[in-house]
Parts: C-alpha cells; structure tokens; sequence
C-alpha cells in the first residue's frame, strides 16, 4: 500500500444543529432509525434518499487518479460535548484539510459504537468521524474505525476519556493538548463514496472516505462510550448501485 494523507466527508456542526433542532430522534425504539424518515417532513431524506450513509464496502474499483489529501492538524485544547447522541469533541480553529486543491477545516470529530462502515460486512467495535468544511459549506469527514483485537489503547482516547461528560447537555473543556492526528493510521490508503449525513436530517451529497487501515483500540475505551451510549450507530443502507473506489 502507498502511503497517503487523505480526507472524508460526514456530520458537520451544521448538520449537528439542524439534527437537535428537528423533532427528536434515537438510536432505538419509535424514534430509532426505521423511523427518522416518518419523525420530521425535515428528515424525508432518511427514507426516501438513494444515497445514505453507511453503506457496506465491498466491490471497491481502483481509481489511480485519486489524489492524496493533504493535513495540516494543530494540538489544542478542546471542548467535549455529551449531545444525548454521542461525544462530540469541537476543536479550536486552524487545523484544516486540502483535497484537490479545496481548503476544508475540521470543526469537530465524534464516535459511534459499533462502527457505522462496514467492510464486507464485518463492522469494528468503534469508528470515529472527522468532520471538515469548506468556505462554501461542503462537508469532508474521515472515517477511522478502531479494533479491540490487539487491545492497545489510542493515545489521543487515553487523554479525552478520563473527562467525558456523562449528562446529555453538558460540556467539559479540556486545556491538554489534543491532536486528531492521533487518529491517522500510517497507511492512509482508502475507499471513497458519495453518501449522506449518518443521522437526521440524512442531508445527501456527503462524499465519504472510509481508511482502509484498522487502528487498535483498549476494551475500557471502548466500555467508557458504551456505559454512556450502548449503541449509537445507524445500520447499514442500500448502496443503490453506488461507486465505490478504492485509491490503492
């Protein structure tokens, strides 16, 4: 595999906000995610949509043309945020992304339990989604799914999880320096496809790239998102006859 510095697209603070301001939605139950598309006419794209995320990578094509993607991250200090949903982690400005050319900044990165992509039908038991945008409101997100089979801890999880907020609504700044890097496999090789927003309102028009590379991670960092969300990930959605490519 070549290695790359690379990008993808997902849940921006935009789509944050447009999703806590509908009609209310969960993981489960009436308001779980066969549902989201009855919830809010704002969410119809969540069950009339032909191009939702996530979706079962399989069937990749290689694509010699895809061009690295260039990252510029900074250490900072971050602010954790219990959304009811998830721990969303918003990062101060700066760091930032340059995909052909096209300048993205990371605004915040956030985790689902299982991972929401899947390869070949095998899910891993954490994904976190890096999510950027552009100066004229596209979104790029990188997904990176974790594993506990070599049970190594992520350093950047071993600075975050001992401060989670455990109450839906509440905050924690964190002044460590904190570096979404840390999330970046060695090998950056990965597949990309067009997809939509992973919760309402399913927004379409979200290129996704998925790393191909399985970071490890500690069975207790796993337990620390589970104690607060057992399970917070959308299952998978009809491809629809999507491309799928593959870099490498």
């Amino acid at each position: 595999m070549r290695f790359h510095r690379v990008v993808l697209l997902v849940f921006g603070v935009a789509a944050v906000a447009a999703a806590q301001s509908g009609a209310n939605w969960d993981y489960s139950g009436k308001t779980g995610p066969l549902n989201w598309g009855h919830l809010d006419p704002a969410y119809k794209a969540c069950s009339q949509g032909h191009e939702q995320s996530p979706i079962d990578i399989r069937g990749a094509r290689l694509n010699k043309s895809l061009q690295p993607i260039e990252f510029h991250y900074l250490a900072g200090p971050v602010t954790l945020e219990n959304t009811g949903k998830t721990i969303v982690v918003h990062v101060d400005p700066g760091s930032y992304i340059l995909v052909d050319g096209q300048r993205y900044e990371l605004e915040q990165f956030h985790f689902h339990h299982p991972s929401e992509e899947a390869v070949k039908g095998k899910l891993t038991d954490m994904d976190v989604h890096l999510v950027h945008k552009s100066s004229d409101g596209k979104l790029a997100v990188i997904a990176v799914r974790f594993s506990m089979e070599r049970g190594d801890p992520n350093a950047v999880l071993a600075a975050l999880w001992p401060q989670l907020p455990s109450k839906a609504g509440t905050t924690v700044k964190v002044t460590d320096m904190i570096n979404a890097g840390g999330f970046l496999p060695a090998d950056r090789g990965y597949w990309t496809y067009t997809g939509s927003l992973s919760t309402p309102p399913c927004t379409e028009g979200v290129r996704w790239f998925v790393f191909q590379d399985v970071l490890s991670i500690s069975r207790s960092q796993v337990r620390a998102l589970t104690s607060l969300f057992p399970v917070n990930s959308r299952p998978l959605q009809d491809p629809h006859g999507r491309k799928i490519e593959a870099d490498e």
